[in-house]
C-alpha cells in the first residue's frame, strides 16, 4: 500500500505551495492516527523486551534505507537520555553504518546479509531484535529476524503494510496501516513518521519500566554539558528536597551520578548509596523506599 499512487496527488507538483504543505502536514496527522490501533501490541512488546533485557540484554535494531537510518537514530538517543550502555546496543543496516549517511539502497535485498549481520553479532536469548521496514518484506530485515529467531532472540517486527512476512516472522508483530503516500513509495513521510514514533514509544516504555526514570525524570541521563549539569541539579534538588549547594555537591561526589547524588543528599554515604541502587537494581524508587523504611 506505501507504494500505491494516489489519484488526488496526480497533479501534486503544481499545487501551491501553502496546498502542499497543508496536504503534507495532514498526512503526518494520518500516520500518527494510524498508531492507535497498534498501542496495545507495542505496550506488550515493550514488556516482554523488559523481562528478556535483564542486566546484560541488548537492544538490536535493524533496517533498510530510511526505516535502518530511523532505527538508529531512536538507539543513539538512549545513551545520552537513559544512560544506556553502548555496549548494549547494536546497530545492524543494509549496507552497512555508512549508509547512515550514504544511500545504499540495493543491499536490503540480501536476505543473507541479514542473517548474517545477526549471527556476527552473536545475537542470543538475552537480546531483543527490532526489525523495521515499511514494505513489511524488506529481505535484510526479513533475514535478520529469522536468524535471531533462530538464535532465541526475542523479536519485534514494525511495518506499515498488512500481512506481511515481517509481521508473521516477529514474534512481537507492530503495524501502523499508514497507507500510500503522497509521493508514492517516499516511506520518509508518513511510514516514516509512524515508524519514528513507535520508535519513541517502544524503547521509553522499556527504558521507564527498566527503572530508568523517576516521576518523569530522565534520572540516568548521561551529565555530559553544563546544560545538563544544571538540569541534574535542579532534578537532584528536587527529588531530595535539598539545596542547590548541596546537590551540587552531591553530583560532584556521585562523579554525576544522578542517583547516587540523590541518595547522598539525603545523607547517606556513596557506599550506603551504592549498596541500594545495586540490591535494587538501579531503580531510585526501590531505593528510596528502603531508605524510608530505616
Amino acid at each position: 500500500m506505501t507504494e500505491n499512487i494516489s489519484q488526488r496527488f496526480s497533479d501534486f507538483d503544481q499545487w501551491t505551495t501553502q496546498n502542499m504543505i497543508e496536504a503534507m502536514y495532514d498526512g503526518q496527522l494520518v500516520a500518527i492516527a494510524a498508531i492507535k490501533s497498534a498501542t496495545n501490541a507495542i505496550a506488550i512488546a515493550a514488556d516482554e523486551a523488559t523481562t528478556r533485557l535483564g542486566k546484560n540484554g541488548r537492544l538490536v535494531y535493524v533496517g533498510a534505507g530510511t526505516s535502518g537510518r530511523l532505527s538508529v537514530q531512536d538507539g543513539v538517543e538512549l545513551g545520552p537520555t537513559f544512560g544506556w550502555p553502548e555496549e548494549r546496543l547494536v546497530f545492524c543496516l543494509a549496507g552497512g553504518m555508512d549508509a547512515m549517511t550514504k544511500s545504499a539502497e540495493g543491499a536490503e535485498d540480501d536476505l543473507n546479509q541479514g542473517a548474517e549481520q545477526m549471527r556476527k553479532a552473536a545475537v542470543n536469548k538475552n537480546d531483543v531484535v527490532i526489525g523495521v521496514a515499511a514494505s513489511g518484506s524488506t529481505p535484510f530485515t526479513l533475514g535478520a529476524l529469522r536468524e535471531a529467531n533462530a538464535l532465541g532472540a526475542l523479536t519485534i517486527g514494525i511495518t506499515n503494510n498488512p500481512d506481511t512476512s515481517i509481521l508473521q516472522e516477529a514474534m512481537h508483530p507492530i503495524l501502523a496501516e499508514t497507507g500510500s503516500e503522497l509521493i508514492a513509495g517516499s516511506t520518509r513521510m508518513k511510514a516514516g513518521t509512524a515508524q519514528k514514533a513507535i520508535l519513541n514509544m517502544l524503547s521509553t516504555a522499556i527504558m521507564s519500566k527498566l527503572g530508568r526514570v523517576y516521576k518523569g525524570l530522565m534520572v540516568d541521563m548521561i551529565v555530559s554539558n553544563e546544560k545538563l549539569e544544571n538540569r541534574a541539579v535542579n532534578m537532584i534538588s528536587d527529588i531530595a528536597s535539598c539545596t542547590h549547594e548541596k546537590a551540587i555537591s552531591a553530583l560532584k561526589k556521585a562523579d554525576k551520578n544522578i542517583k547516587l547524588a540523590v541518595l547522598i543528599s539525603m545523607g547517606e554515604s556513596y557506599e550506603n548509596s551504592q549498596h541500594m541502587l545495586e540490591k535494587t537494581k538501579g531503580n531510585l524508587r526501590n531505593a528510596l523506599k528502603i531508605l524510608e523504611e530505616t
